[in-house]
């Protein structure tokens, strides 16, 4: 008997893969959507696990009857980084962002989905000159954060109170499907690969960090915490004392692989600029990070130092990696509704 039935889309990705193995070895029952267009390797070592089931499919046009008998679904199928150079197809950014978790919100109701969780980011802040929180007004500025703001609030007009929005600090640390396109992991690979760090300008810009494994614990709290502590809710999941400067955290990741940080600035100023509360998610459901920027750091180059990942051309650039897939005519869009 499973505690609880779970759907993940996105669930081969980079925090998806770790959340599966969390869940299927505390018994939950866990069923994978993913189109692995960035591969399999955060899921080929589950086939044949007990309770784990995988289906490649595009969550996009997900059938109800797959959605139906699960009591969770945790929506994590996304392009899931920002495009300020406005580079990946707006068409495809808005059904995969904004419409897809709609319309999947909208099929879990129907399916008697008693929770709904959906990843957002912290990125929906925009720029800041103030600490902000969850009742802070969003101000997104660039296509990501504008579509995954869309989402919320289509998401709350469906789901209501069985849903939970998670709006997640930048995520670092070891994945089994990795991602080094994240600030903190990008610039552990620069300091093994060139002994250095780079800077995106003007390096004063803040952003809250939080390791990955970190996530996968507040996920799980969000699954366990009951409905009328945690129906309808947006949560920050980050902790208080990991919002950085960009400046700050290469010193960081160099102090936590004890080097000389040599580093070097590039490309144009950051419109992003946020310091993020994250009180709520700790006073709701407990939640606090056990891990730091760090811990993240180690672990990530010990992965490096022993092959267990490379930087192949998908893990270091989403929005490259999208916009390959979609001039080689393998994603597209495929006509869903403009009107949220």
């Amino acid at each position: 008997m499973y505690r609880l039935r779970v759907l993940i889309t996105g669930g081969a990705g980079y925090i998806g893969s770790m959340l599966t193995r969390f869940l299927l070895n505390r018994g939950y029952s866990v069923t994978v959507v993913d189109l692995l267009l960035f591969g399999d390797s955060g899921v080929k070592g589950l086939i044949g696990e007990k309770g784990f089931k995988l289906l490649i499919s595009d969550a996009r046009s997900l059938d109800i009857d797959v959605v139906r008998g699960h009591d969770v679904v945790i929506d994590l199928a996304a392009i899931s980084q920002p495009d300020p150079a406005g580079k990946m197809d707006k068409v495809l950014f808005y059904e995969i962002n904004a419409a897809s978790p709609a319309r999947l919100a909208s099929i879990s109701m129907r399916s008697g989905v008693e929770r709904y969780i959906f990843a957002s980011s912290c990125g929906v802040y925009g720029f800041r000159d103030s600490i902000v929180n969850e009742d802070s007004e969003p101000k997104p500025v660039e296509n990501y954060a504008i579509m995954k703001y869309l989402a919320e609030q289509r998401i709350k007009e469906i789901a209501g109170k069985k849903s939970v929005i998670l709006r997640i600090a930048s995520v670092y640390g070891y994945s089994p499907k990795m991602r080094f396109d994240l600030v903190v992991n990008a610039m552990t690979l620069s300091m093994y690969k060139h002994n250095k760090i780079m800077i995106g300008r003007p390096g004063s810009q803040a952003r809250p960090v939080i390791h990955i494994s970190d996530v996968v614990e507040a996920m799980h709290k969000v699954i366990e915490a009951p409905s009328d502590i945690i129906g309808g809710e947006i949560l920050n999941v980050g902790s208080n004392d990991q919002n950085y400067r960009i400046a700050d955290l290469a010193e960081e990741v160099c102090r936590a692989l004890r080097r000389e940080c040599r580093t070097e600035y590039y490309g144009d100023p950051d419109t992003r600029s946020y310091i993020v509360d994250f009180t709520k998610i700790s006073r709701l459901i407990g939640f606090r990070a056990k891990y730091n920027v760090a811990d993240g750091v180690r672990e990530v180059y010990r992965a490096l130092e022993n092959k267990l990942v490379s930087d192949e051309p998908w893990t270091t650039s989403t929005i490259a990696w999208w916009s390959h897939l979609y001039s080689q005519g393998i994603i597209r869009p495929i006509g869903m509704s403009n009107k949220l």
